[in-house]
């Protein structure tokens, strides 16, 4: 089985009523690019701006329906807008460069993405130690309160006891006194 590497590249410009010409570029608006088989196999279908280079690897000969739909509906609402596209496809074997240049897109992207769930990962390590510090610090607050609390506690019974001791004396002393015992 042969695998044939195809690349289409495309730029939308948009007409200018007060230039009466095509703008540069268009902004604001971009191509959904969808490419099916003759079987109805979807061979790619992405979102791309208003300028782009999309690649896809045909498994089978024959024909391929390549569909560009602009994703605005701002032309619909003004009655005089007109899109000029220029698309170019390249077929063959000697787009192993295109192929190259996707992978390469795609390395580019997985490695943002991984900085991105780097730099989420190294906050999460901050908060991580931030609620650490927050913990042990109320560990040591609790049990600072913890011993103080024992310590109230053994100080209020030695009062309580030596109160009762300083108590019975004063009354035996007191009934001794006054003949009562």
């Amino acid at each position: 089985m042969s695998y044939v590497f195809e690349t289409g590249t495309f730029k939308i410009q948009q007409w200018d009523m007060r230039k009466q010409d095509f703008l540069e570029s268009a902004p604001g608006l971009g191509m959904f690019v969808t490419v099916r088989t003759y079987n109805d196999e979807v061979l790619l279908s992405k979102l791309y701006g208003p300028q782009g280079r999309f690649y896809f690897t045909s498994h089978s000969p024959g024909e391929h329906i390549i569909c560009l739909e602009s994703n605005s509906t701002r032309l619909v609402s003004f009655g005089g807008s007109k899109l000029r596209i220029h698309l170019e496809i390249r077929v063959g074997q000697h787009n192993l460069d295109a192929a190259i240049a996707q992978a390469k897109d795609k390395v580019n992207e997985v490695s943002f993405k991984l900085e991105h769930l780097i730099e989420q990962i190294e906050q999460i390590v901050k908060e991580q130690n931030y609620q650490r510090d927050r913990e042990e610090n109320f560990r040591m607050i609790s049990e600072d309160t913890n011993s103080n609390v024992l310590w109230w506690a053994f100080a209020q019974t030695l009062i309580f006891i030596s109160i009762g001791i300083f108590q019975m004396k004063y009354l035996k002393d007191f009934f001794i006194a006054k003949k009562l015992v």
